[in-house]
């Protein structure tokens, strides 16, 4: 079905999972990434960015994903990472985006949370869920870099204030992630994510997922993380397979060919993904 990311992390809350939001950077990775949800029988969020979705075209992606949401009978979310133009936030909505995030991070507190209402009033009125940001995360996303010394962390008190104020359907916190990192693996503040999760009622977000070590994403699940983005690592694997595709083959064949081992290569690492994500390993409910 395609759905929203309010229905999705409801039920990851109920049943203790978190629900993989996966970045497609082109049109070509977008069916496989679904596949691989299919296949692993967990919902999906594909996300975009602005300028991914207007490289595609708005009306594209949202046909990709309802159609694949019904017939392989997968719920799927379309989700807007990173929106912080209302402008852009209404056109992904008005054509057929089922999620957005307004990044309000940058912004004094008071004014992240005045704009943040206007568009959870606005998305609401079209059943669309939106993500709020509290806290700034570090890395190079879409052109916007944070340097590690101008991160700041998600205050539990300030979070706990604008939930209430804003009416989010989710909440992107700052413990200690980055985007684009995929080298190295960061350390993230597990008790400072407990403080969050203590005095927050909505779900809880991680940004740069790929920085993330896989040990460390069972707690993080425990305690409230209900979506978890990955793309700078499905970004790599599609782009290191290209380059050996591509550079292999001879020019009078067909690109089908140098594409679809690509797009392979994304499949594996989002079934991986989300075989961890279901949380497998814990056969608790964890219902607030």
């Amino acid at each position: 079905m395609y759905t929203t990311l309010k229905d999705v992390t409801l039920r990851a809350e109920e049943l203790n999972y978190t629900v993989g939001s996966f970045n497609a950077h082109n049109l070509e990775m977008l069916p496989d990434m679904i596949r691989a949800a299919k296949e692993q029988g967990a919902p999906i969020i594909i996300q975009t960015s602005i300028d991914t979705a207007k490289y595609i075209g708005h009306e594209n992606i949202v046909a990709v994903c309802k159609t694949m949401a019904t017939n392989e009978m997968v719920d799927v979310v379309l989700h807007l990472d990173h929106a912080r133009d209302f402008d852009d936030i209404k056109e992904a909505i008005n054509k057929g985006y089922t999620s957005v995030m307004f990044d309000g991070s940058h912004l004094p507190f008071k004014e992240n949370i005045m704009k943040t209402r206007a568009v959870v009033e606005y998305a609401h009125k079209y059943g669309v869920s939106v993500e709020g940001e509290l806290g700034t995360i570090g890395g190079t996303e879409e052109g916007i870099h944070v340097d590690e010394n101008d991160k700041v962390y998600t205050d539990p008190k300030d979070a706990e204030e604008f939930v209430k104020a804003t009416g989010v359907d989710a909440l992107a916190i700052a413990i200690g992630t980055n985007h684009g990192q995929y080298k190295s693996k960061t350390e993230v503040n597990l008790p400072l994510l407990k403080e969050i999760n203590a005095v927050v009622d909505v779900p809880l977000v991680i940004h740069g997922g790929t920085g993330v070590n896989e040990m460390d994403i069972h707690e993080l699940i425990n305690n409230g993380i209900r979506k978890f983005n990955v793309g700078t690592e499905l970004l790599v694997a599609w782009t290191k397979t290209a380059k050996e595709t591509f550079g292999e083959t001879k020019v009078t064949k067909s690109l089908r060919h140098n594409i679809i081992p690509c797009n392979h290569a994304v499949k594996e690492i989002v079934k991986h993904k989300i075989g961890i994500f279901m949380n497998k390993e814990d056969r608790t409910l964890q219902v607030k």
